[in-house]
């Protein structure tokens, strides 16, 4: 029996990402995807919870099939394990992301929503972005690369409940100098708000910013690891317990 991969992404079923992760994924197993019907980037791990999903069927057959619906990246996790598919997936892969998903945007992120997701169901995770927000992105090294991550993590396995927070930098592939083991970069973004006023005279506000790194030149983050033209691979878990911080906060027990 061939191994299951479940697909989604947060950019929709339109985004030339997707077709490259398919593209990436076929020569190992047997596909569904299930991907939003609309952009959801900045989704994080929502739920769809005020309304039902609609689901809507594009492509199936057994080697690929393709499924859109109306909720979130992890809406796509959850119904597909839940309601579509013959058995538990043996991977699921989320993305290719247009634009990076590193240091503090991986809380924002719904490509790594989806992922995280996976991983609470047990199943192995990765999500890939590329560090490239065009629409005409050129995915050729994330294909070669990913193949490679991919290959690795089927055969040694992704320890549980763990997800691979994976970026690419925006390079040829043999520009790419290989791939690093990181931890997540300190910075946050600083958000400007552009206001807006329509033909009525109605107020809205745009959303913009920039990103502050709190820890230029740290030697083992992600960031650092893609400004020096290495793929960076940051292992993501959603207990998000501050145990360092445990013992020094015990005061709240006493009286």
């Amino acid at each position: 029996m061939k191994p299951l991969v479940l697909i989604s992404n947060d950019d929709s079923i339109s985004a030339s990402g997707l077709e490259a992760l398919i593209t990436m994924l076929l020569p190992f197993g047997d596909l569904f995807v299930l991907v939003p019907d609309k952009p959801r980037s900045g989704s994080s791990h929502a739920l769809t919870v005020g309304a039902p999903v609609k689901l809507s069927k594009i492509k199936e057959s057994k080697e690929l099939s393709i499924y859109t619906c109306s909720g979130t990246p992890a809406d796509c996790v959850k119904l597909a394990t839940s309601c579509l598919l013959p058995r538990k997936p043996d991977l699921m892969v989320s993305g290719i992301n247009h634009g990076s998903n590193s240091s503090v945007s991986v809380i924002y992120s719904g490509t790594m929503g989806a992922a995280t997701e996976a991983a609470m169901l047990g199943i192995p995770s990765i999500g890939f972005s590329l560090c490239d927000h065009s629409p005409a992105a050129d995915f050729s090294a994330a294909i070669k690369y990913g193949r490679i991550i991919v290959k690795k993590a089927m055969k040694h396995g992704i320890p549980t409940n763990i997800s691979l927070n994976v970026n690419i930098p925006a390079l040829p592939a043999h520009k790419i100098k290989g791939i690093k083991i990181c931890r997540q970069n300190r910075g946050n973004w600083n958000e400007d708000f552009e206001l807006i006023l329509d033909e009525a005279g109605e107020e809205s506000y745009w959303l913009s910013g920039y990103y502050h790194n709190e820890e230029p030149g740290a030697k083992d983050t992600d960031e650092t690891a893609l400004s020096e033209g290495f793929i960076s691979i940051v292992p993501v878990q959603t207990d998000m317990t501050a145990y360092n911080v445990m013992k020094k906060i015990e005061y709240f027990e006493k009286d």
